[in-house]
């Protein structure tokens, strides 16, 4: 089930990224977020945006943020 989109134009998939980005910056620049809107969750009855962050040379990692950009959850990397 996707999550409800606000209404404000890009800006919530913007936020989104920023607070990832926020969470990862000692990962460099070369690295790549994307938003999965299809892949939204739900923790505790509150729904969660998929970010998922690339870099080259390393397995993805999965963040979840809310629509407001308030909370993010992170989730741990294939074989740690």
């Amino acid at each position: 089930m996707a999550c409800d989109y606000p209404d404000e134009g890009n800006m919530p998939l913007r936020r989104a990224v920023s607070r990832v980005q926020q969470h990862t910056q000692k990962y460099g620049s070369d690295v790549q977020y994307s938003v999965l809107l299809d892949a939204s969750v739900r923790v505790k009855g509150q729904c969660y945006w998929t970010v998922e962050m690339r870099q080259i040379g390393k397995p993805a990692r999965r963040f979840y943020v809310t629509p407001d950009g308030k909370k993010l959850l992170t989730e741990k990397p294939a074989g740690s």
